[in-house]
């Protein structure tokens, strides 16, 4: 969350921040499909097999993130490479886990070279 100096009257962040935000849906589904090279009803493919969940604007619209983008032409690559669509999905979903998975034994890793391998901090 940005600083409290950073909030506009609304208790939103200010127009900058959401720009550097990868989860602020800033894209309409044209503009999501061109970045992507991909149709709109492929998005709304990806949709349905809940692969990505645009964010829907007040008049309604399907509004995309950078993040969901990421996923989106992810997705697409395996289907131009003959994967069906639903294997697809599933690729990049396992493809995620796994990197949340490495990001995670990771930390843990740097947590216990800190402490030691016991699971308690050095001190010195």
């Amino acid at each position: 969350m940005p600083p409290e100096s950073r909030l506009n009257a609304e208790g939103r962040p200010q127009a900058a921040d959401r720009l550097d935000d990868d989860h602020y849906p800033a894209y309409t589904m044209g503009r999501a499909a061109e970045l992507i090279g991909a149709t709109p009803g492929f998005l709304r493919a990806l949709g349905e097999a809940e692969l990505i969940s645009p964010t829907r604007s007040e008049g309604g619209h399907r509004r995309y993130s950078r993040q969901q983008l990421r996923r989106a032409a992810r997705a697409r690559e395996l289907v131009d490479q003959g994967t069906p669509i639903e294997a697809a999905c599933r690729i990049v979903r396992l493809e995620d886990d796994l990197e949340a998975a490495l990001r995670m034994n990771e930390e843990l890793r740097r947590e216990t070279e800190g402490t030691g391998g016991t699971g308690e901090r050095h001190r010195e």
